[in-house]
């Protein structure tokens, strides 16, 4: 009977220090998504970070972290087995309930919309005057403008003063001429005398009411654009409007419910890029991403607008029916009831 009890210690012994050891080499997938999970200074840091962390001193585990470079690398590895958890802004949705489990609820999140900030680099009057499609339409109505002065200047040159002048010299006079008869109509003093030059300048006086009209009418609608685009205060303000966010998201999926047309783009680094550079009017994705982007790198240049719509949640991703799932729960529930919970969340949010 004593051989009986002592072959039965050893084995609980021997599980015991298998689960043990197993939990003290915890593999982690992360992806890089700031606030929550980024490289500052070499050193992995973040809200995500922080709270697994935390997690992970409170039961007594060691872990490796990798990190990977797309979001859908992250929840593959989860699915594949090849890690015990993933961290970072993981929605809890039942898609993906279906093929991982999930933690308890550790943020509480939803999509939102960010724009230009009014008054940012996108200043209705001098993001028109200096676009490149303006220039460009301004290069060619001098040249224009130069080549019919001069056309001019040759059959008037033998009947007025004005344009008896050599060619070199005539650049001037004849441009000044042909730009004010395209302004204000001409000089009266300075009609054309010659039978081809009255002709000519006829149809001056005709093209230039339809190409001012024209060109006037180009930069009010460009800047009526820009006025439209710097007053879209929520979703409803979107249609219509170049919208970007990240592919596969549950920001994707909604735009894709509500029949929104959008660009989508590998990562929110390349997704903000793209709403930086102008090529974009409007980003909707993750609420904290937004509001982080806004108060950091975009500080001056943008602002995120309207109330936070679809809520959900984040959680910490892990294979189906994993053995860690109910310590990690447990433990969340723990740094939540000491403050260690609210002192990170304080930290990298402020107060709620």
């Amino acid at each position: 009977m004593k051989y009986v009890f002592q072959c039965l210690w050893a084995c609980v012994l021997l599980c015991l220090g298998t689960t043990l050891a197993w939990a003290e080499d915890l593999k982690i997938v992360t992806v890089s998504r700031a606030p929550f999970s980024m490289i500052e200074n070499g050193t992995d840091t973040g809200f995500s970070i922080e709270l697994w962390d935390a997690l992970a001193a409170d039961l007594g585990w060691s872990y490796s972290l990798s990190r990977v470079d797309t979001f859908d690398d992250m929840l593959g590895a989860i699915i594949a087995g090849e890690a015990d958890a993933a961290i970072g802004n993981i929605s809890i949705t039942a898609d993906r309930e279906l093929q991982m489990d999930f933690s308890q609820p550790v943020f509480e999140a939803g999509l939102q919309v960010m724009v230009p900030m009014a008054g940012s680099e996108r200043q209705s009057l001098w993001a028109v005057l200096l676009s490149t499609g303006l220039l460009v339409d301004l290069a060619m109505a001098f040249a224009v403008l130069f080549g019919v002065g001069m056309l001019m200047w040759f059959l008037e040159k033998r009947h007025q003063e004005y344009f008896d002048l050599p060619a070199q010299k005539a650049l001037f006079p004849a441009f000044w001429w042909a730009l004010n008869l395209v302004v204000n109509g001409g000089f009266e003093e300075r009609q054309p005398r010659s039978p081809l030059g009255r002709i000519l300048g006829v149809a001056l006086v005709l093209a230039s009411l339809f190409v001012v009209s024209v060109f006037v009418a180009r930069i009010t609608a460009m800047m009526t654009v820009d006025a439209i685009q710097a007053n879209v205060s929520g979703l409803n303000d979107l249609y219509g409007r170049r919208i970007g966010t990240v592919e596969y998201s549950t920001s994707a999926r909604f735009l894709d419910r509500r029949d929104l047309d959008y660009q989508s783009f590998d990562t929110p680094d390349t997704l903000f890029a793209a709403f930086q550079d102008g090529e974009i009017d409007a980003v909707v994705y993750d609420a904290p991403l937004l509001a982080y982007y806004a108060t950091h790198e975009g500080k001056n240049t943008a602002r995120v607008v309207g109330k936070i719509f679809i809520p959900e949640n984040y959680g910490i991703a892990l294979p189906t029916n994993s053995p860690y799932a109910n310590d990690i729960n447990h433990s969340l529930l723990k740094l939540r009831e000491d403050g260690t919970y609210e002192t990170i969340y304080r930290k990298w949010f402020g107060n709620r």
